[in-house]
């Protein structure tokens, strides 16, 4: 994408260069040519405080835990490196990581657990708003015998660092020996929550989603066969609280029909 005017193009194609190169580096870029400088201070600012606000609802945790100073120069980084791929507002935060992830040059003061951070909170919007939505089920259905059918709103995720965890009064340093497993999912009422799993967990979501035509069973004795579980037994009626678990609380919307 050209983001500087060349002495061939037409005036017109010059003159919008330039004022869009401006506002999105002004110390860098000189005023447009025929525009005052107040009225284009005028118009940066508008810009920025636009951007600075979007990615700021997005990110409201990691915005509360930045020093404004920081959070302001990675706003303007991102306005100055990054491209997106799309117009609209809710993609912003995925912009937003991308450049984090592919662009950004870490700082010194940055939080050892940021990118992970805008990830989860990413996450949390995307449920809040997805309308995905489950073929046929049968909420009734009998979760052992049957297919169960996870809920296309329910993300599968690990990470690193506790990020459920992290807030003003908890900014690690060092990430754990262990990671984090978690689930975040959406309630029957529409609202957000996660749930922290372990490991077995995750693997058996992973298991349901990734292999749709097996019944709960079928996963509870791969799981017990992977583990090399001296009583399957034992693990298939865990896993049958599980399950049941896991469905009151939406992450499984019931059975294949």
């Amino acid at each position: 994408m050209q983001t500087s005017p060349e002495p061939s193009q037409p005036h017109f194609q010059r003159q919008q260069l330039a004022f869009t190169a401006h506002i999105r580096d002004p110390q860098s870029n000189p005023l447009p040519e025929g525009i005052p400088a107040r009225r284009m201070e005028i118009y940066t600012e508008i810009f920025f405080n636009g951007i600075n606000d979007l990615i700021s609802a997005n990110f409201p945790l990691l915005h509360e835990i930045t020093a404004e100073t920081h959070w302001q120069a990675m706003v303007r980084d991102f306005m100055v490196r990054h491209r997106s791929e799309t117009p609209l507002f809710t993609e912003v935060g995925l912009e937003f990581i991308d450049f984090l992830q592919n662009e950004r040059t870490a700082q010194p003061h940055d939080w050892p657990f940021m990118l992970e951070l805008a990830h989860y909170e990413y996450v949390e919007l995307a449920v809040a708003i997805s309308d995905a939505e489950a073929d046929g089920f049968d909420p009734n259905g009998n979760l052992v015998d049957d297919c169960p059918v996870v809920a296309p709103t329910a993300w599968n995720l690990t990470y690193r660092w506790p990020v459920h965890r992290i807030g003003p009064a908890f900014l690690p340093t060092q990430a754990p020996t262990e990671p984090t497993h978690l689930v975040v999912y959406r309630d029957r009422q529409d609202e957000v929550h996660f749930l922290e799993i372990n490991a077995v967990t995750q693997r058996l979501l992973d298991l349901l989603k990734e292999n749709p035509q097996l019944t709960g069973l079928d996963v509870l004795n791969t799981i017990a066969a992977e583990l090399a579980h001296q009583d399957p037994a034992q693990l298939v009626g865990a896993g049958r609280e599980l399950l049941d678990e896991l469905h009151r609380r939406n992450v499984i919307l019931g059975t294949r029909v």
